[in-house]
């Protein structure tokens, strides 16, 4: 089969490779039918996330047909339409059982790798590093799902795969943005981050009863999707200093949410604290940017909620605890327990409230991979999400 090949720093390509099989009785092996590019990808390939080999197969967004079951897989058969939530989780260990399915005890079978790392492991992620499985990712013909009985979902055949593909990822990660932020009715929510999953906690945030949201980012032609599919208010903050905007925009109190959506790779102009970061960095000094994290802790409201979805690697500098601690804020952060809120999405989609393909600016068959990271990377063609078809 053909598949996205993980080759070196800012360096992948589409191989041939051995197609996959069952190796347990609770996997299935999907036909890709759809796949993208997720921003977490872009980490991968910059070299952010350590424990990438040669050869590795990219890709945790993507869902597809059902061609073959393990003889432990009872609620799918051949030909069911199915997508996959991106953590790799057994359904039955005590995580699982609260329904904490991205920190699943028994899918990482190089759970001391992370342990290392992060003190505990987390759940293995599809395509997404050694340390976190090591399992062969979805930007391919086929996959092999381990646990597919508890983790595949079926969809309709009356809704498309670009209405259905995010629920993935992307959708649901953005929703536990604002669920952990605990966003209810008359909230006024601050997002940095205006990529993909930015824009799903703005629309998330609007479903649970914001009144208002702020989207911050640099790109004006993501600013203006926000505003146009999620009514999101937008700063630019290359142009307006994000703090004194955002006191002015709240009669002084600042948001009572904020959710950083950025990440591991922040970028905020060119000041003095983002080039201490980058010459960190890149001395090894710090493992990631966290210039969105700081901004969001020291301008949310006293006693309000900083929600953290944009994925941290290892360690970062110039923490401002002191804020965090004197003001009473809440902290809470975490890769997206993804199973929990499948099916609730699935039916603000079927019910119309939300159609997911908003986010979709490219469409690509799976063999330009390539042009579709280098596009994603360069924001070239005001690029927000690649959707690859093999």
């Amino acid at each position: 089969m053909r598949a996205t090949c993980w080759t070196g720093k800012q360096s992948v390509s589409v191989e041939t490779v051995p197609d996959p099989t069952i190796l347990n009785r609770r996997d299935a092996i999907l036909k890709i039918t759809s796949t993208a590019i997720c921003g977490s990808d872009l980490h991968l390939y910059n070299g952010f996330i350590p424990t990438m080999r040669k050869g590795d197969i990219l890709g945790h967004e993507f869902m597809g047909e059902v061609v073959e079951v393990g003889d432990g897989v009872e609620n799918l058969a051949v030909g069911d339409r199915v997508v996959v939530p991106f953590p790799v989780a057994c359904g039955v260990c005590g995580a699982c059982e609260r329904g904490l399915t991205a920190l699943c005890e028994n899918s990482n079978p190089n759970a001391g790798i992370a342990e290392k790392l992060m003190g505990h492991s987390p759940a293995a992620l599809f395509g997404y590093s050694h340390m976190l499985g090591g399992y062969p990712g979805g930007q391919a013909e086929y996959v092999r799902v381990p646990f597919a009985d508890f983790g595949a979902l079926t969809v309709e055949s009356d809704l498309s795969d670009e209405k259905v593909l995010f629920l993935s990822d992307i959708f649901p990660t953005g929703y536990m943005g604002a669920d952990m932020a605990e966003v209810g009715p008359g909230d006024v929510v601050a997002v940095w981050g205006a990529g993909p999953v930015g824009q799903f906690a703005v629309a998330s945030a609007f479903l649970l009863g914001a009144e208002r949201v702020i989207l911050v980012d640099r790109f004006d032609d993501r600013l203006a999707l926000g505003r146009r599919h999620t009514g999101a208010e937008t700063l630019n903050y290359e142009q307006v200093s994000v703090p004194e905007a955002l006191k002015e925009m709240t009669g002084g109190r600042g948001p009572d949410k904020c959710i950083d959506a950025v990440g591991v790779e922040g970028h905020h102009g060119l000041g003095a604290l983002h080039a201490y970061d980058r010459a960190k960095q890149a001395t090894g000094l710090e493992t990631d940017r966290p210039h969105a994290l700081r901004e969001a802790i020291t301008t949310c409201a006293n006693g309000g909620i900083v929600s953290v979805i944009g994925v941290y690697g290892g360690f970062i500098d110039k923490f401002p605890m002191g804020s965090v601690m004197n003001r009473y804020l809440t902290l809470r952060a975490g890769q997206c327990h993804v199973h929990r809120y499948m099916p609730k999405l699935l039916e603000h989609v079927r019910n119309g409230d939300i159609d997911p393909s908003f986010v979709i600016t490219h469409r690509m068959p799976l063999e330009d991979a390539p042009k579709g990271y280098r596009m994603f990377l360069e924001k070239q063609d005001d690029c927000e999400k690649v959707v690859l078809t093999p």
